[in-house]
């Protein structure tokens, strides 16, 4: 029986978690990219170490559980080109909707935020569009 559904509720869960814990302790919306890129521009000088924090926390935990549990099965590319380029372009594209996933999908959602809505729809959108084209049309994923 595959079970990897499973994974992808908890991280779900504990990514919403997470969003209402920086909300409550903060009183900030948690956006992963504004948080990231905040440290990389450094506008956020004043907010440093806690984005710090954050973005270690993001990286280091699921890392520790890979490595107690063997890590997850997963069908991603190996082709390195492909990886960076999508790196690339989700930095680009959320620097252009002005946040993310996190930002957009979990705590604009969950705020009924128009713009978050909005944002949300069209990611996975294109997301779902490159996918068809890259995997059915090129066969390159």
């Amino acid at each position: 029986m595959q079970t990897d559904w499973i994974y992808g509720l908890i991280g779900g869960g504990l990514i919403g978690v997470a969003a209402a814990i920086y909300l409550l302790v903060n009183g900030r919306i948690m956006g992963a990219s504004g948080i990231i890129g905040g440290v990389v521009d450094g506008s956020a000088k004043d907010q440093t170490s806690e984005r710090i924090a954050f973005i270690a926390g993001l990286v280091g935990i699921p890392t520790v559980i890979a490595l107690l549990m063997g890590g997850a099965e997963t069908h991603a590319t190996q082709n390195l080109a492909i990886i960076i380029a999508a790196g690339l372009l989700v930095g680009i594209g959320t620097r252009i909707a002005n946040g993310c996933t996190s930002g957009h999908g979990v705590c604009g959602i969950s705020r009924f935020s128009l713009r978050g809505m909005v944002a949300t729809v069209f990611y996975i959108g294109a997301g779902g569009l490159i996918m068809i084209l890259f995997r059915h049309v090129l066969g390159l994923i």
